[in-house]
């Protein structure tokens, strides 16, 4: 998979979290995570896409459980880019 796509995937991904309205306080420290996490991967560095991958994929994956059952697009949309980023071998 090409960069462009995972980018496209993590702006959709992006779009997906601003439109979370029920935020707890877990919840809320999980989106400004993930945001964080998004900005980090979004950036044009290649150092950006492999530093620090292993916590941002567990991040993302403990956020695909916590939106499950109550947003399912949006954990739907955090799998996708965590296949994408599996693909890429990161």
């Amino acid at each position: 998979m090409e960069k462009q796509q995972l980018n496209e995937m993590l702006h959709k991904l992006h779009e997906e979290l601003e439109q979370v309205e029920s935020v707890d306080a877990t919840t809320l420290s999980v989106l400004s995570t993930l945001r964080e996490d998004i900005r980090h991967l979004l950036s044009d560095s290649e150092a950006a896409m492999t530093e620090g991958i292993a916590p941002r994929t567990e991040r993302f994956g403990d956020a695909v459980e916590h939106f499950e059952n109550d947003h399912p697009r949006l954990s739907m949309a955090i799998q996708h880019v965590l296949d994408s980023l599996a693909k890429m071998g990161l």
